[in-house]
């Protein structure tokens, strides 16, 4: 991930990093960038894409004042001003800034407020340009922006590619390579995207290496291969279960000679640990969920969630396919084989909305619709999933536990 992310910067295109959460996307890029090189505009559920763009030019250096006049979108105009360092020699500007003759003095001066549309792609970028600004704007939790939004700033990236040299890094929370090209078809060709999901064995081996070798520890052996075995390549349950691991054997700062961390035989109990912490968080997830946006006579959101249980570890793991929910639905919803298809196709597409809506930290489930499919991007979720009663689980959404019978017996397999 490392070398394909300093391979794409290198590059005249914008940069898409996508994953689970907490896989990583937002260190990678903290590591390889410095503070002074980039900004940083974190998203809110709550913005259109003016609220955004607004947010840009604030981050950028602008202070941003909303006006009482419209701009021909039908949008109120902002006034953007900025303060420049001014480097003066002789009497002072204007009366109000002065210095010594033959001197040279440095101060601020405040710039003449911009008018700006900023629903207008051309006037930020105008905006941009005129304090000279050369940074890469990242874009973090890209995800929880409204869906209108992403698709309204998917259309801005093109007019930024083509008519300017800004540059943006957005970073969001989805297993989806092409999200913002399938909101903007033109964008293909014009942005590179990094998978922070992908951790190969190798990488967590590394991760623990670096750890031992900065805490001069070594971890048991059985204990490294059960948690590389049962973490579902998640670097966060890593990271934490080797903490956890330490803080039981005593071990809070670096050893003085190399010490063996011996808990081979607690291994997926720390593991369960980890993931349990977070119990109470996964609960009201799947309550909340369950709910929808309100109540209605179909309640797809809470049988959505019983296709979820039923499902093996190899397919939560991999995402469940549209036909396989519609055939579990099928069998357990209460309109059976009845149920439309447009009912499902529309709950799957507001997946990532409700848990917006509903103020979920990180996401949980995302839809993929390109590929039909239902992820759970959250692998801490996926762990404790597996480790419950589908009964249990069942009681928690409410509903009957006699739909364990009509799931059927056996998993069934993609086709």
């Amino acid at each position: 991930m490392d070398d394909e992310l300093v391979a794409a910067l290198s590059r005249d295109q914008h940069l898409v990093i996508y994953g689970s959460s907490k896989q990583g996307k937002t260190s990678v890029r903290k590591y390889h960038l410095k503070d002074d090189e980039y900004i940083v505009a974190t998203c809110s559920n709550r913005w259109n894409l003016g609220q955004l763009n607004s947010t840009i030019l604030k981050q950028a250096g602008y202070t941003v004042v909303l006006t009482e006049k419209r701009a021909a979108s039908g949008n109120y105009k902002i006034q953007a001003s900025t303060k420049i360092s001014a480097k003066l020699f002789g009497k002072g500007l204007e009366g109000s800034i002065g210095g010594e003759g033959g001197r040279q003095h440095t101060d601020e001066l405040t710039t003449a407020p911009l008018e700006l549309d900023p629903f207008d792609v051309n006037d930020v970028i105008w905006a941009l340009k005129e304090i000279g600004f050369d940074k890469w704007i990242v874009l973090e939790d890209f995800h929880y922006l409204p869906e209108e939004t992403q698709k309204d700033f998917a259309v801005a990236l093109k007019a930024f590619h083509e008519s300017s040299s800004f540059t943006f890094i957005v970073v969001g929370v989805w297993l989806q390579e092409n999200r913002l090209v399938q909101f903007n078809g033109d964008l293909s060709g014009r942005i590179t995207t990094i998978n922070a999901d992908k951790w190969l064995r190798s990488e967590l081996e590394e991760a623990i290496d670096l750890g031992e070798k900065k805490l001069d520890i070594k971890f048991d052996s059985s204990f490294r291969e059960t948690l590389l075995n049962s973490c579902y390549d998640s670097i966060y349950v890593v990271q934490e279960s080797c903490l956890q691991a330490c803080i039981k054997n005593g071990i809070h700062e670096t050893q003085r000679v190399i010490r063996t961390v011996d808990v081979a035989d607690t291994a997926n109990a720390i593991i369960k640990e980890v993931v349990d912490k977070q119990s109470a968080r996964f609960s009201d997830f799947l309550t909340n969920f369950a709910v929808g946006f309100g109540q209605t006579d179909l309640e797809m959101y809470r049988w959505l969630l019983v296709p979820l249980v039923a499902a093996s570890t190899d397919m939560l793991e991999s995402g469940l396919q549209y036909r396989y929910i519609r055939r579990k639905l099928s069998r357990v919803h209460p309109r059976g084989s009845s149920l439309n298809a447009g009912n499902v196709t529309q709950a799957l597409k507001g997946v990532a909305s409700l848990q917006v809506q509903q103020g979920v930290k990180p996401l949980v489930l995302d839809y993929d619709q390109s590929l039909k499919r239902l992820n759970i991007v959250d692998r801490s979720f996926l762990i404790w999933l597996v480790q419950q009663d589908k009964e249990d689980l069942l009681d928690l959404i409410d509903v009957p536990l006699s739909v364990l019978e009509s799931m059927g017996s056996e998993e069934e397999e993609e086709e």
